[in-house]
């Protein structure tokens, strides 16, 4: 893949600015969620070589720069789960290992009464064996697409499956259906819900990472008004993405073997860094910063590399607010250090 021409900031034309430091903030392979203005960080593990996941919640008000330790009880033991907001009040974290075996249990956080429960399943639920790795895309209030290598304790499917995910707040309800189409085997990807071009428009879910592969494959489709997600309004970081692009170099190839890297949605961009390579026995953690665009068919990829290696990043989270991206948590160069910094993406234009 062809990489743009490097600019300023550690040899790059953008930056990750921290805004807030806090060490309630240090961990990876964590959920970030956006709710009601404020981000929520649910487990994850607190440094390199535990295995036994945290199982608090912080909550970080932004603008402000505070991070507090959310008071609820009975929180989630997770890491490497994905989780998602519905209805303006619950966060549903999806799956993820417990420090003994993956899981595919549902369990949701009212913000409103400040308290964790575990949601059950409904008859007729065919949950994956367990997961983790795996992504939770929003489709509505009511369903999420899972994807990802399920398995137990010492075994994993040679494939990748692709779940619907239904859930039912007020009856605290969720139901498992796996989907008819499977992907290639793969942990540590990310999943975007991106506008398809052309003249008939709608959406469709594509999978980036967690093989070898550097191919996208598709996970779900939509025609026009089938998707009622609101994105985020992102339109000055929107603009700014437009411009990086239009004066470098595109690929229809994107990065091989990347996985435990984060993605972020804006508009018809994914934005995709860092993670870890598969291509190299050492030095594998990542500073890279990959922009995918929708808007022409093929999509093109676009690689701005970094030199500042204090940038390293996996297991991190990345996520959309107010025109902003913010970047949470994750290991660094070393792979085991977590970082207690709140930053926040910078271009240089």
């Amino acid at each position: 893949m062809a990489a743009a021409s490097p600019g300023r900031a550690g040899g790059s034309r953008w930056t990750w600015r921290p805004v807030a430091r806090d060490a309630l903030l240090a961990r990876a392979f964590h959920s970030c969620t956006e709710l009601r203005g404020r981000l929520y960080v649910v487990g994850g593990l607190l440094s390199g070589g535990v295995t036994e996941p945290s199982g608090d919640t912080v909550v970080l008000d932004v603008v402000g720069g505070l991070a507090v330790r959310e008071g609820a009880r009975g929180g989630p033991r997770r890491s490497h789960h994905d989780a998602a907001a519905l209805c303006g009040r619950w966060l549903c974290a999806v799956g993820g290992w417990d420090g003994s075996r993956r899981l595919a249990s549902v369990a949701a956080l009212d913000t409103e009464r400040g308290e964790w429960e575990a949601w059950t399943a409904k008859p007729g639920s065919r949950p994956p064996a367990g997961l983790s790795g795996h992504t939770c895309t929003r489709l509505s209030d009511r369903e999420l697409r899972v994807a990802g290598r399920e398995g137990g304790t010492r075994t994993q499917r040679r494939y990748g499956s692709i779940y619907s995910l239904r859930l039912d707040p007020n009856a605290r309800t969720y139901c498992y259906t796996e989907e008819g189409c499977r992907s290639a085997s793969r942990s540590g990807h990310c999943a975007a819900l991106l506008p398809t071009p052309g003249p008939r428009p709608g959406h469709q879910l594509l999978l980036f990472g967690g093989c070898s592969s550097a191919d996208a494959e598709v996970a779900g489709q939509w025609g026009r008004g089938k998707i009622k997600e609101d994105p985020p309004e992102a339109p000055g970081l929107m603009a700014q993405l437009g411009k990086l692009v239009s004066s470098s170099q595109g690929s229809p190839q994107g990065p091989r073997g990347l996985r435990y890297h984060s993605c972020s949605v804006v508009g018809p961009f994914a934005v995709l860094f860092g993670g870890e390579t598969l291509t190299r026995a050492r030095d594998t953690v990542c500073n890279d910063l990959y922009v995918y665009d929708a808007r022409t068919s093929p999509a093109l990829w676009f690689h701005f590399p970094c030199a500042d290696r204090a940038l390293k990043r996996v297991g991190h989270q990345t996520c959309l607010w107010n025109d902003q991206l913010y970047l949470v948590g994750g290991f660094g160069e070393d792979g085991r250090t977590a970082s207690p910094q709140v930053c926040t993406l910078d271009l240089y234009l």
